[in-house]
């Protein structure tokens, strides 16, 4: 099973593949998508929207796991971050994949074991996890943790329903 996992950003999108064979995960590859900030909000989105287009038909991912947003102070940039989402959720939707999606605690939870780790606490277990991924960004990194997440969770949603 190839699996997608997306950190959705206005600014930068991460993005990371991953295959799972039983419970076993390999890393395929793994990214960012950056937008020009001087563009208009559309322009970005049609520019985000084109490079998930382009990642499904290369890595033909079987489904997708999207990072939650979280709101914060910034009321305008939290909505900004919510039309990065919904790109997220609508290119792998529109391909016909599920589209699973985690808070941010929970991924946390499934790749390090506590909701309350820092970034780079995610970043190398994802590392250890994914033996031989070359991780250059903390986006990518995140969207990796998402996927793990996304394995982790349906693995034991397939124990839950056969029980």
């Amino acid at each position: 099973m190839r699996l997608l996992g997306l950190d959705p950003g206005l600014r930068f999108t991460g993005w990371g593949i991953i295959e799972v064979h039983g419970n076993r995960l390999t890393h395929i590859a793994d990214g960012v998508i950056g937008t020009d900030g001087e563009m208009p909000v559309p322009e970005r989105l049609r520019t985000l929207d084109a490079a998930l287009v382009a990642l499904l038909a290369l890595y033909l991912p079987e489904e997708a796991a999207v990072e939650e947003t979280y709101v914060n102070r910034n009321g305008v940039a939290t909505l900004k971050l919510g039309y990065a989402r919904g790109v997220a959720l609508l290119a792998p939707a529109r391909a016909g994949l599920v589209v699973a999606e985690y808070g941010a605690k929970t991924v946390k939870r499934a790749v390090v074991g506590t909701g309350n780790a820092e970034k780079s606490q995610v970043a190398l277990m994802v590392r250890r996890l994914l033996p031989g991924a070359a991780i250059k960004r903390a986006d990518a990194a995140d969207a990796l943790a998402v996927a793990i997440c996304h394995a982790h969770h349906r693995a034991s949603n397939a124990v839950w329903q056969r029980a």
